[in-house]
């Protein structure tokens, strides 16, 4: 039955049963996956730096040297020269969520970012760092971001429903975004391995082909997905800085 249904792999069963008080602990695939996010990162950059940085740097430095400068560079670019002090929140971000993705194309493991509610939660802190840091550095004045420059002083009460309702669709479409491109793409591997399992052995070689041209398509996504949900964390925290 598990086979017929191509969100099986969604699914979600307790592998080490853990209750406290009545409330539910347990340990199951996506809390694993999700420690394995962690510990490939952390170890990654424990061998770069416990092998010394170097003025000639070897293929693990120059690939974590290559990653860094890259987001360094979009964070100067969305959010400006106060962007430094962001950057290690904006560097963890990028490789916990792409090392998270990319676990899931490992076959048993899970997509933690296949799942609403941890999208969402990573989508709502952001969007809660971003008012703070708003009010933070503006005050009061932080409020002006909801009327746009230039806008008539008649239609202010218009406007700034709007870009209320603007504003607080942005967590929502971030979360949206990052969950519905990685569900996708690993519910059509889904379907395509049913094929495989169940189809002719004359005619299963084609979705079997279909499969490995979608893995490598699910490992460009994955890749994709984690710049873009970090470009508009960078976007965001920029729009509040600079109240555009």
């Amino acid at each position: 039955m598990s086979q017929e249904n191509p969100l099986h792999h969604f699914e979600l069963e307790p592998i080490v049963p853990i209750e406290v008080m009545g409330i539910d602990l347990s340990l199951n695939k996506a809390i694993f996956a999700m420690w394995g996010g962690m510990a490939i990162v952390f170890i990654l950059f424990m061998i770069v730096v416990k092998g010394g940085l170097k003025t000639v740097p070897g293929k693990m430095q120059n690939i974590a040297e290559i990653f860094l400068e890259f987001i360094k560079g979009m964070v100067g670019e969305f959010i400006g020269k106060e962007g430094m002090k962001y950057f290690p929140f904006v560097a963890t971000l990028f490789f916990f969520i792409m090392s998270c993705n990319l676990i899931g194309l490992i076959p048993g493991s899970y997509t933690i970012t296949s799942q609403l509610v941890v999208t969402g939660i990573f989508a709502t802190i952001i969007f809660i760092m971003t008012l703070i840091i708003g009010f933070a550095k503006h005050g009061a004045h932080f409020l002006s971001i909801l009327v746009p420059p230039g806008v008539p002083k008649i239609m202010i009460p218009v406007m700034v429903p709007i870009e209320m309702i603007s504003m607080l669709a942005r967590p929502l479409s971030l979360s949206v975004r990052l969950f519905a491109n990685m569900t996708a793409g690993h519910t059509v591997l889904a379907v395509l391995f049913g094929l495989v399992l169940t189809a002719p052995g004359w005619i299963s070689w084609m979705p079997f082909g279909f499969t490995i041209v979608i893995n490598g398509l699910e490992i460009a996504i994955a890749l994709i997905q984690a710049y873009i949900f970090t470009t508009l964390t960078c976007v965001y925290i920029g729009d509040v800085i600079k109240l555009h």
